[in-house]
């Protein structure tokens, strides 16, 4: 299909959301975690980007099929005399929140910004050489080679007023990792559906409805505020869901979801999210610093690593841990993205008595005067950011037991764990990985390219191979998709083997609301009140 025809279909699409309704209203919504910063840039974390999306706008956004929905952008295309150029044709008549016309110049500011070292979307334009302003409503978006896949990765790239942005000290974005601020981590200025009235960073904040929107009469905009409630205790999320102090829980616990399915005035939707669950390692040569190992590093030993991925009983974390809220996955992607086949998807067979002759094997015997273990090592985990983190931490734990490895777990919030893991201070955790781009190169560069200023951001386990990290870039730039699927299915072929993590599961995620709204599950787990509609309305 051309673009053409494409974007011709989705504003079709969004133009039968053209009536407003008459009993518009805000809505509490609750989360178990809350975004790290409203800088757009600074933190490439789910619920930080489910926000920021109610403020800011990138040039495309993903609906609910997961197909591309011109946004900020009403036409994009590859100029054919110069296939590594992308023309870029800008909506009109677009305001940010404080007036300021929407510009090309603002779009050369954003991209720019999305580029700079600070940035946690730097790797999601490694192929950008240069973006430049053809008029006030055209860009030029050069790349080294040609990249059809291009605006596959601009859908979390938001754009910001550059005149806003420098005349309030925020023209870089701010470094997370070494917990600065600048003026956006707490004031914002989009062009979005929602202006921000309030932040109170882990407490509230408050969002109202921008009656200047350009797409006002195109989406639905039913909700005219919303207030962010981060609520990190499950029990009390649900509870307040129930006495009707809160409207929409986003992420449910799997223990509540039948009895909330049997709750009058109750609705919930569930559906599985692009984003893969996984263990781990520190990799890297050096002894581990959390082991009573002190001579070397178990994890550096591939064949440890295996013994620990056949060890894991997926099956059981799913059905047990998870209730049926997931689906076993023996590889570091999902069901959603490109690359994936049932192959390499397939799970490792679960033989404890396997690995525990790989690990003999390896030179990492039982200890008698240590319990029988093999060694031990800290295990850290997220307590509010993933479907029954804590409880699939505590499971593996169990399974890691029966082949001698003593993990000693460690729990904490996400706002604590995520800079460990970027500041790779980190032995062994758990983490889960989501894939905006719905392409397997994201979880490449991010997750096993040599950690770079631009590359392997969140790779946290000491994991290089020039050879593989020239290959990874290279994707960015190959104009033959059939050769470029070829050199995935190989990449995935070879990082499969290194198991430098173990994929455990891709999870279901469930929505629970009241008051009539109706809140479906998008695939990135992202809730765009602009599109929601109250029953009835």
């Amino acid at each position: 299909m051309s673009l053409k025809k494409l974007f011709a279909l989705t504003l079709l699409a969004a133009t039968a959301f053209s009536t407003i309704a008459a009993d518009a209203r805000t809505v509490r919504w609750a989360r178990s975690i809350d975004a790290q910063t409203l800088d757009p840039h600074a933190a490439n974390i789910g619920p930080t980007s489910s926000l920021l999306h109610q403020i800011y706008e990138p040039l495309v956004i993903r609906g609910y099929d997961g197909a591309l929905i011109p946004t900020l952008a009403t036409e994009f295309r590859i100029l054919p005399a110069t296939p590594n150029v992308w023309e870029v044709k800008l909506r009109p008549n677009v305001r940010f929140h404080n007036g300021a016309a929407f510009t090309a110049d603002d779009v050369v500011f954003s991209m720019t910004r999305a580029r700079a070292p600070t940035s946690d979307y730097r790797g999601l334009l490694t192929s950008i050489t240069d973006v430049r302003r053809v008029d006030d409503l055209t860009v030029h978006i050069e790349t080294r080679a040609p990249n059809p896949l291009l605006f596959q990765n601009l859908t979390n790239i938001f754009m910001m007023n550059r005149a806003w942005a420098e005349s309030n000290n925020a023209a870089a974005p701010q470094n997370i990792r070494e917990r600065q601020e600048n003026f956006a981590t707490r004031n914002a200025n989009g062009t979005g559906a929602y202006t921000l009235i309030s932040r109170e960073p882990d407490v509230r904040t408050v969002v109202r409805r921008n009656e200047a929107y350009w797409g006002r009469t195109t989406f639905p905009l039913d909700v005219s505020e919303i207030i962010v409630l981060p609520i990190r205790e499950n029990a009390t999320r649900i509870a307040a869901l129930l006495s009707g102090e809160v409207d929409v829980v986003h992420d449910v616990p799997v223990q509540d979801i039948a009895r909330l399915q049997q709750t009058q005035g109750i609705r919930v939707n569930t559906a599985p999210e692009n984003r893969v669950i996984f263990l781990s390692f520190n990799v890297g040569a050096a002894p581990l610093r959390s082991s009573d190992l002190r001579d070397r590093n178990p994890f550096a030993v591939k064949e440890v690593r295996q013994a620990v991925n056949i060890a894991m009983n997926r099956e059981a974390i799913t059905r047990v841990v998870m209730r049926g809220q997931g689906v076993p996955i023996g590889y570091m992607g999902t069901q959603f993205i490109n690359g994936h086949t049932a192959a390499l998807a397939a799970l490792p067979p679960f033989d404890v008595a396997r690995a525990n002759q790989m690990l003999d094997a390896a030179g990492f015997p039982r200890r008698p005067a240590e319990g029988n273990t093999r060694f031990s090592v800290s295990f850290h985990c997220t307590n509010d950011r993933y479907v029954s983190d804590e409880a699939i931490c505590q499971a593996a734990v169990g399974m890691l037991g029966q082949i001698g490895i003593r993990a000693n777990l460690v729990a904490r919030p996400a706002a604590q764990h995520f800079p460990e893991i970027q500041r790779e201070e980190l032995d062994f955790y758990l983490l889960g990985w989501g894939i905006p781009t719905y392409d397997s190169e994201y979880n490449f560069n991010f997750m096993y390219h040599t950690r770079g200023q631009t590359a392997g951001t969140w790779n946290g386990t000491r994991f290089s191979n020039p050879d593989l990290d020239r290959r990874i870039i290279a994707l960015a730039s190959t104009p033959d998709i059939e050769a470029r699927n070829r050199e995935i299915a190989d990449l995935w072929r070879i990082l499969k083997d290194e198991t430098i993590y173990v994929p455990l599961h891709v999870q279901s995620i469930s929505h629970a609301m009241r008051g009539g709204i109706d809140v479906p599950v998008h695939p990135d787990a992202n809730a765009v009140f602009k599109f929601f509609r109250f029953q009835g309305s």
